[in-house]
């Protein structure tokens, strides 16, 4: 989460011999910390996870004219504004800098004091960090209303999607089904309550006139189909009458199937492609 401060243990541990015989004062060191990592803390629970933390919770916001904190009755151990100035930006950076100046404020603390005391105030905040960043970003969706237009797109996508209505609406041709469906991408498209109504009564058309021109067109081809059966039948049973059907089959088997064509010297291949074609005949003779 935020970077270990052990490049600068050799400056610390001096000072921890320093103070050494002195028993720390976790809460002045807490105080000292929060000065440079819980700035406008009231405001903002998640300070000490932006400041001293990581830079993935964002950038702490500080109103105009404060720096600093002051904790308690006193601000003895608080790093002053003057040194704030210059304190690291980075959270990891400036963890290991405030650590430096408060063993070096508060007497017979140590880097492990620190990490003691304070590690755990910062898992804390950055916990309160995530919490924030999900509530804000709940509470700008629910905030946001979005154009008819946007949320049309974005309903009707999820309606017509092949788990649901589908193209077609086929699966939706009643109106509970729709119903179902819509209301559940409804809930899902967030900020388009107030076009909810209005979109509803217009999917409903559309979905009718999509049943209805896939049925109209369907009827129309099944039509052709008919008309296209009665004609060829038609001209089945005119061939039959004057036997053209016959007699064109006749010709065609003596053109393509006969060494001489069927000509007059040789009345073999004129019996042979009538029996071939006799079977018409036989036909005829079922729609008399």
């Amino acid at each position: 989460m935020y970077k270990h401060i052990l490049y600068f243990l050799p400056i610390l541990l001096l000072c921890f011999d320093a103070h050494a015989a002195t028993t720390c004062s976790r809460a002045n060191l807490t105080k000292c910390l929060d000065s440079a990592c819980a700035i406008n803390m009231s405001a903002n629970p998640a300070a000490r996870c932006q400041y001293c933390g990581t830079a993935d919770a964002g950038t702490p916001s500080v109103p105009k004219g404060m720096r600093s904190v002051n904790v308690g009755s006193s601000a003895k151990y608080n790093i002053s504004d003057k040194d704030l100035k210059v304190a690291p930006t980075d959270p990891g950076e400036r963890y290991a800098w405030a650590t430096k100046q408060c063993i070096s404020r508060v007497s017979g603390c140590t880097p492990d004091d620190v990490s003691e005391t304070y590690d755990k105030l910062i898992e804390q905040s950055c916990t309160a960090a995530g919490i924030t960043a999900q509530m804000q970003k709940l509470q700008e969706n629910i905030v946001k209303t979005k154009s008819k237009s946007e949320c049309e797109s974005t309903i009707t996508a999820c309606v017509i999607d092949n788990t649901k209505c589908q193209a077609d609406w086929r699966k939706c041709d009643s109106d509970t089904t729709f119903d179902k469906f819509f209301s559940e991408c409804a809930i899902q498209s967030v900020g388009c309550d107030e076009h909810v109504s209005a979109l509803r009564t217009t999917l409903i058309a559309t979905r009718d006139t999509a049943i209805k021109n896939a049925d109209t067109a369907l009827k129309k081809i099944v039509a052709t189909y008919a008309d296209a059966r009665a004609k060829k039948t038609k001209q089945i049973i005119s061939g039959c009458q004057d036997n053209s059907t016959y007699n064109n089959c006749i010709s065609t088997v003596c053109e393509n199937n006969m060494p001489h064509k069927c000509a007059d010297d040789f009345e073999s291949e004129k019996s042979a492609a009538a029996n071939l074609c006799k079977f018409y005949q036989s036909a005829c003779t079922t729609l008399d």
